[in-house]
């Protein structure tokens, strides 16, 4: 992408910084600069405006400030995303892999986004491109051995057995694949460090959550629609939580201490935290 600023007004009274900010929360707001968009280095913006790099920096603070972008160290000041679909978690979930530790709290209904999410940056530490020293998961998903909200019978609204024992084996197969994954990548000598977690819990999955490296938290609703699935061979209509209509909304301690995003991203790992300690309980390696 090649950025091209709009001429800044030669009698704008304004501080430079300012004019600059200005300029690019313009371009932010008119989408030549999209959401995800990598910003061009300080040097370049120093260049394309004339000013000093002290002023490109204030003005890039400015912008954080106001939540336009999104500053990720060693990487660079990005657009900010506010909403992302559930492929926009891969680019966060593959950065946080650039750094020596990695941490990610995954809270559920199955841990499929998060198997799929995975995959890339797992290839990239085979062939030695990333190359963190330690990577610890933690998976919270429902006990699917009791009866929930969702999903049930579309006719009567009623638990079936079948539905739960076919999402138990769905998510024990998604989590385990995750485990699985990652431990090779400990045997295979890649990465000293590696611990996949799962623990399960009673209660009904209405959300999904991802805290990455502790500093960025997607959240997103499952929405609950009408579905048709095959449970034991038998076709069964169903009221069933939808991941993939669950629109991500993304909160960084990036964008600055007193930001409502960084008190999401607080109070996210906060509530992971808490029900991982307390109602969370081991999944058995049977998978029960």
């Amino acid at each position: 992408m090649t950025f091209t600023p709009e001429p800044l007004d030669p009698d704008d009274e304004r501080p430079p910084f300012e004019q600059v900010a200005s300029s690019l929360g313009a371009a932010i707001r008119t989408r030549k600069l999209g959401p995800g968009d990598k910003l061009p280095s300080h040097k370049t913006l120093t260049e394309l405006y004339g000013f000093a790099r002290a002023t490109i920096q204030r003005a890039l603070r400015d912008l954080e400030d106001e939540g336009l972008v999104v500053s990720r160290k060693g990487s660079g000041v990005y657009v900010r995303n506010r909403t992302e679909r559930p492929a926009g978690l891969r680019p966060y979930v593959e950065q946080a892999f650039a750094s020596t530790d990695v941490s990610i709290d995954f809270a559920g209904f199955s841990s499929e986004t998060l198997h799929s999410a995975l995959q890339e940056p797992i290839d990239k530490i085979r062939v030695g491109r990333l190359t963190p020293s330690s990577i610890n998961i933690r998976i919270l998903v429902p006990d699917m051995s009791v009866p929930h909200a969702a999903p049930v019978r579309r006719e009567d609204g009623s638990d079936d057995p079948r539905l739960r024992r076919r999402m138990h084996d769905m998510m024990v197969g998604f989590t385990r694949s995750i485990a699985n994954s990652i431990h090779e990548l400990s045997v295979l000598g890649l990465v000293a460090e590696t611990k996949v977690s799962v623990r399960v819990h009673s209660g009904t999955q209405f959300f999904k959550l991802y805290v990455v490296n502790q500093e960025d938290a997607f959240f997103g609703y499952y929405p609950i629609r009408p579905n048709k699935v095959v449970a034991e061979g038998e076709v069964i209509e169903i009221y069933d939580l939808v991941g993939a209509d669950a629109t991500l909304f993304h909160y960084s301690v990036n964008e600055g201490e007193a930001s409502s995003g960084a008190q999401q991203v607080e109070q996210a790992r906060m509530w992971f935290d808490s029900v991982w300690s307390t109602i969370g309980r081991d999944l058995n390696p049977d998978g029960k």
